[in-house]
């Protein structure tokens, strides 16, 4: 599966993800947003750092992802653009970008769902645009369908073996 191993960001590529990332943030009145690939590598990082290991929350959002790819397809949807985990007090809005990169955001009391789901579909078709923009130049082509686990189960014996 080509992860981000197999595709490098031009220092354009990263400004730009970056302050769209940014601006989000600002909209959003959320605290962090990760970009994670499909394969559970950790992209790019946005706003307060997070206090946990971000490598091994990296590698659960795509584990996490990619089994609801599959509950969506059990269902008969061909997918979940987005996914809520609401908590008490913090809460994840993870999306879709590019078919390859999923977009984590971490937001508490100080802002809403809908304020962050309205904000996050902005900030996901500009995100889809630098992706793809890249992905065509480096050519790798389309996004890779299977083994989006790949990876992820190693990490999960990791963390809970």
């Amino acid at each position: 599966m080509a992860g981000a191993a197999s595709w490098s960001f031009s220092e354009n590529d990263f400004k730009q993800i970056e302050q769209h990332l940014q601006a989000f943030l600002r909209d959003s009145n959320a605290r962090c947003a990760l970009l994670v690939d499909r394969t559970g590598q950790l992209v790019a990082t946005v706003g307060d750092p997070p206090k946990f290991d971000s490598t091994a929350f990296a590698s659960l959002t795509a584990a996490d992802f990619s089994a609801n790819d599959q509950l969506a397809k059990m269902i008969g949807e061909a997918e979940f653009a987005s996914l809520v985990h609401q908590g008490e007090k913090e809460s994840m809005y993870l999306a879709d970008v590019a078919k390859r990169v999923i977009l984590v955001v971490l937001f508490d009391q100080r802002t809403t769902l809908g304020l962050v789901k309205l904000k996050g579909k902005s900030a996901v078709e500009k995100l889809n645009k630098v992706f793809e923009e890249m992905f065509n130049r480096v050519g790798t082509g389309p996004a890779p369908q299977k083994g989006l686990l790949e990876g992820a189960e190693d990490e999960i014996d990791k963390l809970f073996g």
